[in-house]
């Protein structure tokens, strides 16, 4: 199945995928509010913000997998991105992304091995994949790699439609 076939649903509960952005190179990042890396939303934010125009879309995917830092409702996970970071990149209706209820969305994205070519599972909050415009994964980097890290600002570059 291509990225862009797969169903996502909003944090406002409407209907998207990644067609919607098939000629944007996207950041996807899996998010948590209440996590030590939750600081990491400034710089995806910055990003956004710094790369828009020049055709990079952010999107946030709010999970509750580890440690149960994602706990709170969509109202909630929208009121504290946009009050505490500013964020204004959309975000995606809280999901699974390893185990048995895995989104398809991950079961595709998980397939990508990192930089020492390591697959599988997400490790932890704050994961990020990098998409080419057309849905075309080409950068994994772990949690740890902070968003405006070089090498994830490079291959941003890289990838940029225009």
């Amino acid at each position: 199945m291509s990225l862009t076939d797969i169903p996502l649903t909003t944090l406002n509960g409407e209907p998207t995928s990644l067609a919607d952005y098939a000629d944007r190179a996207v950041l996807l990042v899996n998010v948590a509010s209440k996590c030590g890396l939750t600081p990491q939303y400034s710089a995806l934010e910055q990003l956004a913000r710094d790369y828009a125009d020049r055709g990079l879309t952010v999107i946030g995917v709010p999970c509750n997998q580890f440690m149960g830092q994602e706990p709170g409702s969509a109202e909630e996970i929208q009121t504290f991105c946009s009050t505490t970071y500013g964020v204004t990149f959309p975000l995606l209706a809280k999901i699974d992304v390893n185990g048995a209820e895995r989104h398809p969305l991950y079961e595709e994205l998980t397939k990508t091995p990192d930089a020492s070519g390591a697959a599988g599972d997400v490790q932890w909050n704050f994961e990020k994949f990098l998409l080419a415009p057309g849905a075309k994964v080409v950068n994994r980097f772990r949690p740890q790699t902070v968003p405006d890290a070089p090498e994830v600002v490079s291959a941003i570059e890289a990838v940029l439609p225009e």
